[in-house]
This record gives C-alpha cells, structure tokens and sequence, in this order.
C-alpha cells in the first residue's frame, strides 16, 4: 500500500478514532479533523496524530485545515469525509434553519473537503477520497428527511467525483454504514451479541478499500452487522 498519510474529517470518539488507529497501524501519518477537537486530545496522542479544529461547512476554515495539515504530517494522500449533522423532526415542524446546517455540514463540506483533497492529488496522480455514508443514503426514513437529503446528496458526490477522478489515479469510495454502530452509549443486548457494526471492523473495511489494485476498485461499500434487515 503506498498511501502514507491520512487526514479524518469529522473525527470522533467513535468510528472517527477507530480509522485513526487503523491508518496509524498501517504506517500512516495522520490528522484529526473535528469542531471541537480538545475532546480527541487523549486519542490523538495514544495514536500519535495531529489534532485540528474545522466547521467543514466554511470554505475557509477547510483551507486552513488543509494548509495546516501541509505543514504537520505534509500532503495527505487518504482523505475521508466522516461529518454529519442530524435534524430530527416531524417536516410540518423542522425548523429550516436547522435543516440547511444539515446539509451545510453533511453534504456541502462534503464537497469543500473533497475538493480541496483532489486539489492536492490531481498533481500526484493519486490518492483516496473515501465518503462516509449511512442507511439513509439510501432510504429516506420518517422525520429525518434533512439527514436523508443531506446523506444522499453526498452519495451523488461520490458517484460523480469516483467516475472523473478514478481515471486520473484518485481512487473515489463511499461507504454506506448501514446500522448502528457500537459504542460505550450503544453497547449490544446480550439477547443480540454483533447486532451493532464494530467500529474497528468498519475501520478494517476501509483499509481494505485502500489495498485494493486499481484494476478492480470500488466506488461503493455497504458495511452492516448480519442482523440487519435490508
């Protein structure tokens, strides 16, 4: 695998750090992208990554992300888009300024980050931009239209950036999580054991996504546990 240096947007405590650690174990550099990064201070040192703040929603502060990352690990050759932000609520109801920072955050720093990635790759002639989606990029479900909306506006992007850039060596992927995934606030009944996606399982996923030979990559993933219904 030549890919040497990874930059998580939307990074959390979650699948977030699951991916940091993987890239890391794999020989990669990385950098830690969120809005409020000091709470991934403990995470970030553990795996030795750079830790930045960013709105991936404000064209602005992904440029200074970007250029902050230059200087730290140097250009990142994996980017993956892991920001979301959900509304929740009937839609007589959802207040329009809420559901325009969900598509603000899910879907158009999407394409800032995904932008200013290839940017940087065009020139190299490679490099991986992964996406990462959710069931609801798939299926818009009741009181969650903003999040569907937002989430299958990034697949869109997905699909249109893997089809331009995959022939000039920028390998585009987007992963649907279709499930929830397991955590200390989502921990699996013991009547269901492997009903939540394991965050490092996902993690290893992606990872396998970057080994691919580009004779025979993938624009699209869909990762759930095998309980799920689909």
């Amino acid at each position: 695998m030549s890919y040497l240096r990874a930059l998580i947007v939307g990074a959390g405590p979650g699948l977030g750090a699951a991916l940091g650690r993987a890239f890391a174990a794999a020989g990669m550099k990385v950098a830690l992208a969120a809005r409020t990064p000091e709470r991934l201070r403990p995470v970030a040192e553990r795996m030795g990554a750079t830790l930045h703040g960013c709105d991936a929603s404000d064209p602005g502060e992904v440029a200074r992300l970007f250029a902050e990352v230059e200087r730290g690990i140097g250009i990142p050759d994996v980017v993956v888009y892991n920001a979301s932000y959900r509304a929740r609520g009937a839609l007589a109801e959802l207040d329009p300024a809420e559901v325009a920072k969900s598509l603000a955050v899910t879907a158009y720093g999407g394409f800032l980050v995904g932008q200013a990635a290839a940017q940087r790759m065009l020139p190299q002639g490679q490099g991986a931009i992964l996406f990462t989606g959710a069931s609801a990029s798939q299926k818009g479900y009741p009181q969650s239209a903003p999040f569907a909306m937002g989430k299958f506006a990034l697949r869109g992007l997905a699909q249109s950036m893997a089809r331009e850039l995959a022939p000039q060596g920028i390998h585009v992927a987007h992963i649907v999580i279709d499930g929830g995934i397991r955590s200390a606030r989502r921990a699996d009944p013991a009547e269901h054991p492997d009903s939540t996606l394991d965050p490092d399982a996902i993690a290893a996923s992606y990872l396998h996504v970057l080994q691919q030979p580009r004779s025979a990559w993938t624009w699209e993933l869909e990762l759930r546990p095998w309980v799920e219904k689909f």
